[in-house]
C-alpha cells in the first residue's frame, strides 16, 4: 500500500529534490504482515432480480502485506481466497455459487489477488492495483483503501488496518450464468460490489 508516501504536517519538499519527508510513526510500520482471518472479512454485494441485494462472503482466505516506508512502491499484497467457503446465509444457493454454473469450486478451488502497484489518492484513502483471479482468468483490479491506523493489541502484536471495495462484472471471469424474469431484466446482476476489512498482524523481525 502507499500509505507511507504521505508527508506529515510539518513535512518540507526540497525544491533541489522534490522528496517528500518521510513520517517516522509510519515509516516505524514498515515491514511484512499476515493477514488476521479471524478479523478480517472478504464480501460481495449483487443485485438479485433487479430489485434486491444478496451479501454474502468467503469464509476461508489468507494472505500477507509487505509494507515499505522507504519506498512505497514496493509495498505488496497478496490473498487466496477458498471458494468453497462462500456463504449467503442460504446453503442452497451456496451450493449453486459453488456449482458449474458460477464458481465451479471443485475445479477452480482458489481466488486469488497479486499487487503489482499502490498509490496515495489522498490522506488516508489509497489504491492497490493488481491482478485477480477467477477460474484461472486473470485481470486487473483496482481496489481503493482507506487505512484505518494501527495498534498493539493485548497479546502484544502490532497491527495494521484497512478498509476498501472495488466493482467488477462478473462476465469478465466468465460467471456468465443468468435466467431471464417475465417482467424484463435478469435473475443476477453482471455487476457485483467487492469488499475488504482486513486486519493484519507484523511479523516477529527475523534474528541475525
Amino acid at each position: 500500500m502507499g500509505l507511507f508516501n504521505r508527508k506529515n504536517s510539518d513535512a518540507t519538499v526540497s525544491p533541489a529534490t522534490s522528496t517528500l519527508e518521510v513520517d517516522p510513526a509510519l515509516a516505524a510500520l514498515s515491514g511484512d504482515y499476515s493477514i488476521d482471518p479471524a478479523h478480517s472479512s472478504i464480501g460481495f454485494t449483487v443485485r438479485h432480480a433487479m430489485v434486491t441485494n444478496v451479501r454474502g462472503s468467503f469464509g476461508s482466505h489468507e494472505g500477507t502485506l509487505t509494507l515499505d516506508g522507504a519506498d512505497p512502491s514496493r509495498s505488496s499484497a497478496s490473498i487466496d481466497v477458498d471458494i468453497a467457503s462462500i456463504d449467503t446465509g442460504i446453503a442452497d444457493r451456496d451450493g449453486h455459487l459453488r456449482s458449474g454454473d458460477f464458481f465451479d469450486a471443485e475445479k477452480f478451488p482458489k481466488m486469488t489477488f497479486r499487487s503489482t502497484g499502490a498509490e496515495q489518492l489522498g490522506g488516508d484513502t489509497y489504491r492497490i492495483t493488481g491482478d485477480l483471479t477467477i477460474k484461472d482468468v486473470a485481470r486487473p483490479l483496482a481496489i481503493d483503501l482507506d487505512f484505518n491506523g494501527s495498534a498493539t493489541d493485548a497479546y502484544g502484536n502490532e497491527r495494521v488496518g484497512f478498509e476498501g471495495g472495488a466493482e467488477i462484472l462478473r462476465s469478465d471471469w466468465g460467471l456468465t450464468w443468468n435466467a431471464a424474469l417475465e417482467a424484463g431484466g435478469v435473475m443476477v446482476s453482471d455487476k457485483v460490489k467487492l469488499t475488504f476489512d482486513i486486519s493484519a498482524i507484523k511479523a516477529a523481525p527475523q534474528a541475525a
